[in-house]
């Protein structure tokens, strides 16, 4: 009995041998380990200025995800009209959540409001701005990155609600084709720049100082 356990451990180890050595024919043990990176969509308007002295407070409510703009990895959109999102490649944060912190801080900078508040604060605001991110995409054959953003400005005083601005828009930023995971980055953050640029241009006509009651006194 031990002569064949003996036999029978050969040929097993023999077979395992054989297989491990028909994987490395196939190429599977020589396929590189690919890491999986994230990128910061972080934006900054290129010159801050001061807040606005006597302006308005502009309440910047939590910019919507439009469909596809949860998904973290960075977009292409293909020849045949489908949409790549890559799995090695992505934003450290979902798009809408990283667009929400850069119009925020870039209006904030604009020097059109003498605050820009977030959801939750203490602070009355005069107006009002509501987002939603639709898109977030690199189109290489088109030559171009773009990112799209719906915009509602209100002004809220008391129980009266007025439409101020509406309006959809969309930033651009030049892409070569071919283009690696790189430079698709910073074509999508240039349109994202863009895009708040717009925003900022859109909404300044609608930025100067608070109304007055009858009584002389700005209204909260």
């Amino acid at each position: 009995m031990r002569g064949v356990d003996t036999r029978r451990r050969s040929l097993l180890l023999g077979t395992a041998a054989l297989g491990v050595s028909a994987l490395a024919g196939c190429g599977l043990s020589e396929r590189p380990y690919v890491e999986r990176r994230d990128w910061p969509l972080t934006v900054t308007r290129p010159a801050p200025l001061p807040p606005r002295a006597g302006g308005r407070v502009l309440l910047v409510r939590t910019v919507e995800p439009g469909p596809g703009m949860q998904a973290r990895g960075i977009q292409t959109l293909l020849p045949d009209g489908s949409v790549d999102v890559a799995f090695y490649e992505q934003w450290a944060a979902p798009p809408a959540e990283a667009v929400d912190a850069d119009l925020r801080n870039w209006l904030a900078q604009s020097g059109l409001f003498a605050a820009v508040i977030s959801p939750g604060s203490q602070a009355s605001p005069d107006v009002v701005l509501e987002a939603r991110l639709t898109a977030l995409i690199a189109d290489p054959r088109a030559h171009e990155a773009r990112a799209t953003m719906s915009v509602l400005l209100l002004s809220e005083q008391g129980l009266t609600t007025q439409v101020l601005m509406q309006a959809m828009l969309t930033g651009r930023a030049p892409l070569v084709e071919g283009a690696d995971a790189p430079a698709k980055v910073d074509a999508l953050k240039a349109a994202v720049a863009d895009l708040l640029g717009k925003a900022e241009q859109a909404i300044r006509p609608f930025a100067g100082p608070p109304p007055r009651a009858s009584g002389g006194h700005p209204q909260r």
